[in-house]
């Protein structure tokens, strides 16, 4: 079975590509446009990882991750936060507040699909698949 995560971000552009990217190397996708989508899906899914942006409408990334990490039955997901704001402030929040990685925008697929392997890594990768672009 592959292993499921959580995209959340109100970027489409975002959405459609880490879809084709980490859907070709192996792993099944759940979108969220926002901080109390990603509450529901994941509460409702438990994947076993999520990919969250800080900015975002409704809830932010920061506060979903704060009630992420206080849920019996989420706090155990591994969190990487991705985001625009490269602050030293932001960071540290995001550590603060259990993220596991944190991965500053724009970054190459290939970044982030290191730290998924290394946080959620599959049991069987796709065949022929490492992770290297085209």
């Amino acid at each position: 079975m592959a292993q499921t995560i959580l995209v959340v971000d109100d970027d489409p552009i975002m959405h459609r590509v880490l879809k084709h990217y980490l859907e070709r190397n192996g792993y099944q996708l759940l979108d969220a446009n926002n901080g109390r989508q990603a509450l529901e899906l994941a509460t409702r899914e438990l994947p076993q990882l999520i990919v969250l942006d800080v900015r975002m409408p409704e809830m932010g990334g920061l506060a979903a991750l704060r009630q992420l990490k206080e849920t019996d039955s989420t706090k155990h997901i591994p969190v990487i936060v991705v985001t625009v704001s490269v602050d030293r402030m932001t960071h540290m929040e995001s550590e603060f507040s259990g993220a596991s990685a944190f991965l500053a925008k724009p970054f190459r697929p290939a970044e982030l699909l290191a730290e998924i392997k290394r946080l959620a890594p599959l049991e069987h990768p796709p065949e022929g698949q490492d992770g290297k672009q085209p």
